[in-house]
């Protein structure tokens, strides 16, 4: 896919690095000729000198045929303008990072089909890694209505040896919540698990949950035998 990212800081750099890792093509536009020397010499991508909501620049960069473009530049107000641009000249899936709540609505009508708050996303990583130490990591999703935890199963915890069928039928276990993927070992891929899947100590779990359950969900796979 080619994609064209507004912004080459060290999020917009960061984005087109992993994204060309993955295979895709792409062009970053930024006014800072040194950041698109370095883009253009060491991520290896094609960078345009000039400004993201230039419509000739925007042209030049062939943002009629990115099928995706994503915002990264240093403000909302010129992120708002890219996406705007972008939803003119039909592009079918844009991103924008977002700084400020206020243009959360602003830039969901003009265009964005996703909006990354970089401050809401830092506060929740601290806030979730204070709160529950023991979880790997967790996602989210829909605003937050949907959390995805990644939890290890130890030795003696509870749901060793019980499938997920039995889990399920657990009267502790939250009724808003599901095992979604398991990794037996940490050298085995995740898998999609069924109900007769059984937790192996030191395995690893992902699980889909509401916000409000998710204490009990921890407690209920800790509670040790």
């Amino acid at each position: 896919m080619y994609v064209l990212i507004g912004g080459a800081g060290l999020v917009g750099l960061s984005l087109a690095q992993r994204l060309v890792e993955l295979g895709h093509t792409i062009a970053v536009i930024d006014r800072d000729p040194v950041a698109c020397r370095y883009a253009r010499e060491q991520v290896g991508v094609m960078a345009f000198e000039g400004s993201a909501v230039s419509t000739e620049v925007l042209l030049e960069a062939g943002i009629r045929r990115a099928g995706s473009v994503a915002a990264v530049l240093r403000s909302d107000a010129l992120n708002l303008a890219m996406v705007t641009l972008a939803k003119h000249y039909g592009v079918s899936h844009i991103l924008a990072r977002m700084r400020h709540r206020d243009f959360a609505e602003p830039l969901r009508l003009a265009g964005a089909n996703q909006i990354v708050s970089t401050i809401d996303l830092a506060v929740s990583m601290m806030v979730n890694a204070i709160e529950y130490p023991q979880v790997e990591s967790i996602m989210h999703f829909e605003q937050g209505q949907i959390e995805v935890l990644k939890l290890s199963i130890q030795n003696n915890c509870y749901v060793v040896g019980h499938s997920l069928a039995e889990i399920a039928q657990d009267s502790r276990f939250p009724l808003d919540s599901l095992i979604i993927g398991y990794q037996p070992h940490p050298n085995e891929g995740l898998v999609i698990p069924n109900g007769s899947t059984v937790l192996e100590p030191g395995s690893t779990v992902l699980i889909a949950t509401k916000p409000g359950s998710l204490h009990q969900v921890i407690d209920f796979i800790e509670g040790c035998q």
